[in-house]
């Protein structure tokens, strides 16, 4: 439902621009308006803060279908679309410190938003480092992508956790979910990978 509804989105913007606007242009103001969100977490302003994120969230689909529109998928697109997403963890991650530091009384508990901004990356890493490995020995795709990827706490789970914690005012037990989550997540793509690379190094 959600992706159908931003394909039409994607048609009506891509008539009124002309064509003129493109993917990537969507993609860097999504990432440009986490700005200001990662400050209304900072500053607990958490119903907007949720709010936004879901908004600006739905543009992480928007560039793909407006890829697919106007037939620009590329490289370079996914590149920009996943560096963005990273970029948007770290200062959200960085916001929702703060908040932690400011609301709690607690400060060592940021340490949990240090965590899950580190296991998030580690969650992408071995995602991007699959990739790299399948296709510089010609592992079977399919099969190694599967390995690399899915799990408990993708992106937009993590996301999703996040929103949540923002519209029930629990920044830092949401942070600390998606730490574990995540955590748990990454070294799961890891066995997964490393076993399913040694079938292929026998199989080699």
């Amino acid at each position: 439902m959600v992706r159908a509804f931003m394909r039409r989105m994607a048609r009506v913007l891509n008539r009124a621009s002309g064509g003129k606007l493109t993917p990537n242009m969507v993609t860097i103001f999504g990432f440009l308006m986490h700005i200001p969100v990662a400050f209304l977490v900072a500053t607990r302003h958490n119903l907007w803060a949720a709010g936004l994120l879901v908004v600006f969230g739905l543009l992480d689909t928007l560039d793909g279908q407006l890829a697919q529109l106007q037939k620009r998928e590329s490289a370079r697109g996914m590149l920009l679309d996943s560096a963005t997403d990273r970029m948007k963890e770290v200062l959200l991650y960085i916001g929702a410190a703060y908040a932690i530091i400011q609301s709690t009384g607690r400060p060592y508990l940021a340490v949990w938003a240090v965590a899950a901004v580190g296991c998030s990356l580690l969650v992408s890493y071995m995602n991007a480092w699959g990739d790299a490995v399948a296709a510089k020995y010609n592992i079977g795709k399919h099969s190694a992508n599967k390995a690399f990827r899915g799990g408990l706490m993708p992106f937009e789970i993590r996301m999703t956790v996040l929103v949540v914690g923002l519209l029930s005012n629990r920044v830092a037990l949401a942070v600390i979910v998606v730490a574990v989550g995540s955590a748990f997540t990454a070294l799961m793509r890891l066995l997964g990978a490393y076993e399913r690379l040694g079938k292929d190094d026998v199989q080699g």
